[in-house]
């Protein structure tokens, strides 16, 4: 499974979460089984981000508050777009995956699950970010 695919997975089990508010690992567990993840290197990648996220979600969070535009709350992101920003902004501050890449990758992801204005403020508050 390549990382993509992989970042896929890990951006549908977060969605799940934020949809459901329930951020626990048991909650990844069944994730996992429900979607025959048998992959070492995908089920270490989706624990990484999960605890990651989980561990630093404050400071995710206030990254996310501090570049949005006037006016916009975390509260107004959609579900979609929050899950892709966390993911990418963890990649980008933990996992030391070049900014480039991230951004790309969840550039890519917002085209696929967003709506059509998703790619653009996705890029745009990620850029902002590493700015």
């Amino acid at each position: 499974m390549n990382r993509s695919a992989i970042r896929e997975l890990a951006f549908k089990a977060m969605y799940g979460m934020e949809v459901q508010k329930e951020y626990d690992k048991e909650q990844l567990n069944l994730f996992i089984s429900e979607n025959n993840v048998n992959d070492k290197q995908a089920t270490q990648y989706l624990n990484s981000i999960f605890d990651g996220i989980n561990a630093h979600s404050d400071e995710i969070l206030r990254l996310i508050s501090e570049n949005l535009k006037k006016d916009w709350t975390v509260q107004r992101i959609s579900k979609v777009n929050l899950a892709i920003l966390k993911i990418a902004i963890y990649e980008i501050k933990y996992m030391e995956i070049p900014f480039k890449v991230a951004i790309n990758e969840a550039v890519e992801l917002a085209k696929k699950y967003g709506d059509e204005a998703a790619p653009l403020f996705v890029n745009g508050v990620l850029a902002s970010i590493v700015r």
